[in-house]
């Protein structure tokens, strides 16, 4: 099937199993202090550029703010209430679009990965629909779905889709022909097969798409609450960008890539544990 041609193009985008292991590799023989101390070196040495810049005018103020004035506005936002309701909103219209979007993409990828049929009959209707740009859907849901939380959701959902489809479409794809023909002369059935073959060897491949999904759900979540809400983090950084507060904006952009790793850390978490059986160099 002429879908396999996206197996480069998406690996990438679900965060190709190749530069985790060999992120694995570097921190085994730097050392993990060693890692997160450069890591820390880096980020101070950013936002020292970035302060001393715009404090001397390399930097207009006004466009890039300064990061002591964006911690303060950030500091003002944790120790308040509001700001726990608007991310409470976002956090459950990325959870739900997440969670859809990855059930529906495991689904449809393994059907699609077994049933070569269903497969080329629906390859042109999938490549139009990768196609779209989805974030440009945003209006056309919250005219369908309205202001609530459904049209940040169906966003959200169409963003993670297809990272985590082609991920499980490829990783069924890849399964050893060895282990696949071993297993079906031991009389395996389709659901053993399904269990014990198909889907530890897609695992490593579904995991790879989650490190992104999560990001693209909470994409999908707060642009739609930048396109059209009455709370949520999206909803800060409009009211921000309204005045021109570049401070807010940025905060809101923070705050959320703050989020995202975090819940990238827990991914991580679950992936080690479950990803257990496979060998480390």
């Amino acid at each position: 099937m002429s879908m396999s041609s996206h197996r480069d193009e998406n690996a990438l985008a679900g965060g190709d199993t190749g530069l985790g292991l060999a992120t694995a590799d570097v921190r085994q023989k730097a050392g993990p202090a060693t890692v997160v101390a450069l890591q820390l070196f880096t980020l101070a040495l950013l936002i020292a550029f970035w302060e001393t810049g715009s404090r001397t005018g390399f930097l207009d103020p006004f466009f890039f703010s300064k990061p002591s004035d964006i911690g303060l506005k950030m500091f003002e936002w944790l120790t308040g209430v509001t700001i726990w309701e608007h991310l409470a909103t976002t956090l459950v219209e990325a959870f739900l679009a997440f969670l859809i979007g990855t059930f529906f993409g495991i689904l449809f990828g393994l059907a699609f990965a077994r049933i070569e049929l269903l497969a080329a009959v629906f390859d042109p209707y999938i490549r139009i629909l990768n196609a779209l740009p989805r974030v440009i859907l945003a209006p056309i849901f919250l005219l369908w779905f309205g202001l609530g939380i459904a049209s940040k959701v169906a966003l959200g959902v169409s963003l993670v889709f297809f990272v985590v489809f082609f991920n499980t479409y490829q990783g069924v794809r890849e399964v050893d022909p060895v282990i696949l023909n071993n297993a079906r002369m031991l009389q395996a059935s389709d659901r053993q097969l399904l269990r014990h073959v198909y889907l530890p060897s897609a695992m490593a491949w579904i995991f790879s798409s989650l490190h992104t999904s999560i990001g693209f759900a909470l994409v999908g979540a707060v642009v739609g609450e930048y396109m059209g809400a009455a709370r949520g983090i999206g909803y800060l950084v409009a009211q921000a960008q309204g005045v021109f507060d570049t401070t807010g904006v940025l905060a809101g952009l923070i705050l959320t890539s703050a989020v995202v790793l975090c819940v990238d850390l827990g991914i991580n978490r679950i992936e080690r544990y479950l990803l257990r059986w496979r060998p480390r160099a």
